[in-house]
């Protein structure tokens, strides 16, 4: 079969559009061309904005459910994040250090923590805000400047500030939370500091809505089997569910009221 390229592309688009991912050696074969002619038809699409070019093919480009400031996000899904941040708070043990990282769902993690002596760690104003009324909480805030469209401080004060600390729990704030993609952010900097974070932590989790499962941003932060908790809504198909229980995140469900 010779294709044009316009066809290719127009087939690669089709196949993105229903499965949501390719990958490029079942797409070499299928279509009898080279793996390279594949992932230079994906450089073009992904540089006009049509997939987001991951190691091996690409995936489609979710909507992002998330534009917007901190503050802006933060209004928004109440009801689900709540029930989401109940089942997070319950990971977390008196006398715990824990890192809460930028982001709506954590967010809500600190509006459900519990009445127990802990050690909160973030980067997010914001988030240290909600916090100051808590007398049981020792509130530790890494500086720096902060990105206002991130909320948070990633920068190379960031960093060198997060040398000196070692979590018990690190609450990632993702982007995307992809079997095959992993846990990944739209910001190069931001990702790098999360990355980070991680790798000093004792443990991670996620606090995911339905919409970020599947999705997948440019950057990586860490892989589901190095992920240790992943928080998921009680509707998640039974299967997915699985399927990401089986990649190695340890899964825990909100409840449904």
């Amino acid at each position: 079969m010779n294709l044009l390229l316009q066809e290719r592309h127009d087939l690669i688009l089709a196949q993105l559009s229903a499965d949501g991912r390719v990958l490029a050696a079942q797409l070499a074969q299928a279509l009898n061309v080279t793996e390279d002619t594949i992932r230079r038809d994906l450089r073009d699409l992904a540089a006009a904005g049509l997939c987001q070019k991951v190691y091996g093919g690409a995936v489609r480009i979710p909507a992002s459910p998330e534009a917007g400031t901190l503050t802006q996000r933060a209004t928004r899904q109440l009801p689900d994040k709540s029930r989401l941040a109940a089942a997070a708070s319950t990971l977390l043990k008196p006398g715990s250090v824990v890192f809460l990282d930028a982001g709506s769902s954590n967010l809500a993690v600190a509006e459900a923590l519990p009445h127990v002596p802990l050690t909160i760690i973030t980067n997010a104003p914001l988030i240290a805000a909600r916090l100051l009324d808590h007398p049981q909480l020792e509130l530790i805030l890494i500086g720096g400047r902060v990105k206002q469209g991130i909320g948070a401080s990633v920068g190379a004060s960031a960093l060198r500030e997060i040398e000196l600390i070692r979590p018990d729990l690190y609450f990632i704030g993702a982007c995307g939370v992809d079997l095959q993609a992993g846990v990944t952010a739209v910001d190069f900097e931001e990702a790098e500091f999360k990355r980070r974070v991680a790798a000093l932590s004792k443990a991670t989790a996620v606090v995911a809505t339905a919409e970020k499962l599947g999705a997948v941003a440019p950057y990586l932060v860490l892989p589901i089997a190095q992920l240790t908790h992943l928080i998921v809504p009680r509707h998640v198909d039974q299967q997915l569910a699985g399927d990401y229980a089986a990649a190695g995140a340890k899964l825990l469900r909100a409840d449904a009221s």
